[in-house]
């Protein structure tokens, strides 16, 4: 068994299918309800990553694997960057996060900034970080919100070799494009290698 570090059911059914022949089942916290989320004080999201691992490995006793993600823009200086699912304050919807990211973007002349998706992985057992990676994806702002599918920041970020936003692809197309598939793969390797070891010797 192995504890994957969100509560976001979106990410956790994302991972899920992009784990689903590792041959172990990945939990979420839903399953330990009340733990108390660890202070993010990580400056870039590997360190993020894996100070959240390290977190609830010990708090749980079971191998834990985390992720941080998010948008960097370049025309906004790398905003939201690590700060992505806080941007605009934790109660802030998705819908108004892209209405603020928007508005500083018209405030710098235009919306179609290059940017990318970043998701740094690690994985921690038996109190050590055992593997750690990072999958990116290259794009642009969409001029506007586009697409049903995905989540978060998906409808605004365009993938020019689609010509699509994240949220026009579908959950398979996506998974072979994003940032998160690319990390998760990795990891997926990486288990692949050890699976005879068992997961508290990965």
């Amino acid at each position: 068994m192995m504890l994957l570090a969100t509560t976001n059911p979106h990410k956790l059914r994302e991972i899920q299918a992009l784990l689903h022949d590792v041959g172990c089942d990945i939990i979420g916290l839903d399953r330990f309800p009340g733990l108390p989320p660890p202070e993010e004080t990580g400056t870039t999201f590997a360190e993020n990553a894996a100070l959240k691992a390290r977190y609830y490995a010990e708090l749980t006793g079971h191998a834990a694997l985390a992720e941080d993600s998010g948008l960097v823009v370049d025309a906004l200086g790398g905003l939201p960057g690590i700060e992505s699912a806080r941007f605009g304050g934790p109660a802030t919807s998705y819908p108004e996060k892209f209405e603020r990211l928007y508005a500083m973007l018209d405030e710098r002349g235009s919306r179609e900034s290059p940017a990318r998706f970043i998701c740094a992985v690690a994985l921690v057992s038996g109190g050590q970080v055992r593997f750690q990676t990072e999958g990116i994806v290259e794009g642009r702002v969409s001029p506007e919100p586009r697409g049903t599918h995905g989540f978060g920041y998906d409808p605004i970020f365009l993938y020019p070799p689609e010509g699509r936003t994240l949220a026009e692809l579908s959950d398979d197309q996506k998974r072979v494009v994003s940032h998160r598939g690319a990390a998760f793969r990795a990891l997926r390797e990486y288990l692949a290698i050890r699976s005879g070891s068992g997961l508290d010797q990965v």
